[in-house]
């Protein structure tokens, strides 16, 4: 698949920087990085087998834990394109605040 953009995800770990859980975060997100970018996912069935945590919210918006359910992770996926769009990621406590389905990256 590919991930647009990379780079959003990189920013968000560097913004923790200072934090004791920055270093697990940054893991974290490249884990899934690693394999979101090498999966050829054609279904949200297919991403539960990856990824048994994650949540499916609608036919294209899907939400990933993030170093134990701390952080969430939403993106948009176009299967028949292969592409993945991170569209939010933040901690559990502002996920709550959010519309899972809406919500955009500034």
């Amino acid at each position: 698949m590919r991930i647009i953009a990379r780079r959003t995800l990189v920013k968000f770990a560097e913004g923790l920087r200072g934090r004791r859980d920055q270093p697990a975060v940054k893991e974290a997100l490249e884990v899934w990085f690693h394999h979101a970018s090498r999966a050829q996912w054609k279904s949200a069935a297919e991403i539960k087998r990856t990824f048994a945590t994650a949540s499916i919210i609608n036919a294209e918006r899907v939400v990933f834990n993030i170093k134990g359910n701390d952080y969430r992770l939403i993106v948009a996926i176009d299967f028949e394109k292969s592409i993945i769009w991170i569209k939010w990621i933040g901690n559990h406590k502002d996920y709550d605040q959010i519309d899972a389905a809406q919500v955009e990256y500034d």
